[in-house]
């Protein structure tokens, strides 16, 4: 059994079972979360016959590590896991701004997010994500999506510092894996652990009506981002096939239900694809449906992937998407595109093994 896969109340149990003290849990849990040991080997302050018990019945690091490639910037670390099974599943690690900057410079600008994959694969099918592309493997536990935000934790607890954000924007759709995420996020806001802020977290959706709501209802402190690109039906079917299902009404009526509910902003990702979807039209589309929404749209030039042959738009006609967008009052930014060297960029995880690229 992975232990990352462990809430605290069943670990405690497992070591009350063991006939252990009462404050083995508590220490066994601080080591894994803030201590950030990764092997039983690590946990000096036990004895040696429980590291050999957790050693006996626990796997720690649930993967390999196949791969990691840095983008020629230095901003962006891309990582190629191996699980136990053979799958294999790819995790990010963004760097912004310069650690060696002032003390107020760093607090202002230096981030270190990470972006989680939650499933092996993905079954949304969207054509121009990579991810999709390659087919839908299996659900990640919620030890394994821990794990590799653990993972880069360590690496930068080396370097002396912390992980900013935490985005589940990596391969799979959260919330076709809504279970495992959740206890995800619980484990890693759990304020005697990892202790992360559920409002520096993010899921993205391609907007699972159902989850959406459930989500809302849940009054979560985590962001919430759903990825529409398209304002229209019929053009966002040909890209997103989710769409046969819950159309954009639907999808914009649970974001509306969320906001109502929490009282917390939704954040609407849009790709976009020359001659697709980058038109000043398409634009006023998208405010028509946004309009009255506590909203943001965070706008992207499609990053490349090897199954769709869809281009990015240039500099130009994403500023005009922009300004349209904010002259009809919905408020937008263009996102800054990072790793696409590496294959890293947002749509572009696919398992790289090195034949790829």
């Amino acid at each position: 059994m992975l232990i990352y896969d462990l809430d605290f109340t069943t670990l405690d149990n497992t070591l009350k079972e063991w006939n252990e003290p009462a404050y083995r849990a508590r220490q066994i849990w601080q080591g894994l979360y803030q201590h950030l040991y990764d092997s039983p080997e690590r946990f000096s302050n036990l004895s040696k016959s429980l590291r050999e018990k957790l050693a006996r019945e626990f796997t720690f690091p649930p993967f390999t590590v196949k791969t990691c490639l840095d983008s020629a910037d230095k901003s962006t670390r891309k990582t190629l896991f191996q699980l136990p099974d053979g799958n294999l599943i790819e995790a990010v690690l963004m760097r912004y701004g310069d650690p060696a900057d002032d003390h107020e410079a760093r607090n202002a600008k230096t981030r270190r997010t990470l972006c989680i994959s939650t499933q092996a694969g993905c079954a949304m099918g969207c054509v121009f994500c990579a991810t999709g592309q390659m087919g839908f493997k299996r659900n990640l536990s919620s030890g394994e999506i821990v794990a590799q935000a653990m993972y880069y934790a360590q690496m930068l607890k080396a370097q002396n510092e912390p992980v900013s954000n935490i985005v589940f924007m990596g391969m799979g759709e959260p919330f076709h894996n809504y279970e495992n995420v959740m206890m995800a996020i619980d484990r890693l806001n759990d304020p005697g652990g990892f202790k992360f802020g559920a409002r520096r977290m993010t899921i993205s959706t391609v907007g699972l009506v159902p989850q959406i709501k459930r989500f809302a209802d849940e009054m979560r402190q985590v962001n919430l981002a759903v990825s529409l690109h398209a304002a229209d039906d019929e053009e966002r079917l040909t890209i997103m096939p989710i769409n046969k299902k819950y159309k954009i009404r639907d999808v914009i009526e649970a974001c509306k239900y969320y906001i109502e509910k929490t009282r917390r902003r939704v954040t609407f990702e849009w790709a976009l694809i020359e001659g697709v979807n980058d038109s000043p039209e398409a634009a006023k589309r998208l405010a028509s449906r946004l309009k009255g929404l506590l909203c943001h749209v965070n706008v992207i030039p499609l990053n490349p992937t090897h199954g769709y042959h869809g281009g990015a738009s240039n500099g130009a006609r994403a500023q005009t998407f922009k300004q349209t967008l904010e002259k009809e009052g919905i408020p937008c930014t263009i996102r800054m595109r990072r790793g696409v060297d590496i294959n890293a960029g947002c749509g572009q995880l696919a398992a790289y093994t090195g034949q790829e690229m």
